[in-house]
């Protein structure tokens, strides 16, 4: 075995670490530490060029994690729509079948013959199918809005200003912003003028 000095020696080398010198009694001098942040003894020294391509290296996998995030994102967004549209399809497709029971009710309401166990019946449908979100629209006095009302009586009133609901022969219904049947009404537009600005007899 060498020695750190060069020597040949047959047994272990013992290095003395203590900081007093048990000979003289004095102090030793510790060996040189190297400053923190300064790079060990032998260690190679990162060229500018080399760290200027791991922070580019390191922007690339930055940008590739906040695209994949956002991709992840908007994945997760889709599935959350696709299934409440399917939701909504489904109940909308088991409300559609409801509506002339419930045409049904509005007649025997209106007639005054929803009465006894077929009153309860009814209130009972009603409150179940709004809590799955049908709504009830159509109401006479409202703007008629061909989106959500089929006219199928037309006449002219000195009653109104612009083209308006007048009756509802029969309500319609939606469920969120799916129109299931639109309100079946009769209209009415503000009475024409003649050319001297009366009104038409």
């Amino acid at each position: 075995m060498t020695s750190p000095r060069g020597e040949e020696h047959d047994g272990p080398v013992i290095r003395d670490k203590r900081r007093i010198d048990p000979k003289t009694g004095e102090v030793r001098e510790p060996a040189e530490t190297p400053a923190p942040g300064a790079p060990a003894a032998g260690a190679q020294p990162v060229a500018d060029g080399e760290a200027a391509e791991l922070s580019k290296q390191l922007a690339e996998r930055t940008a590739d994690l906040q695209r994949l995030q956002a991709e992840y994102v908007n994945y997760r967004k889709r599935v959350e729509r696709d299934k409440s549209a399917v939701r909504e399809n489904a109940v909308g497709s088991v409300l559609n079948e409801l509506l002339p029971v419930l045409d049904d009710i509005g007649r025997a309401r209106a007639h005054e013959e929803l009465t006894g166990g077929f009153k309860s019946v009814a209130e009972a449908l009603e409150g179940a199918v709004t809590k799955l979100g049908l709504e009830r629209f159509g109401a006479e006095g409202e703007p008629f809005d061909p989106t959500v009302h089929e006219a199928l009586m037309h006449s002219y009133s000195p009653e109104v200003t612009e083209t308006s609901v007048v009756g509802v022969l029969q309500p319609g219904y939606r469920i969120g912003e799916r129109i299931l049947r639109p309100a079946r009404v009769a209209v009415a537009d503000p009475e024409p003028e003649t050319g001297d600005g009366s009104e038409v007899e």
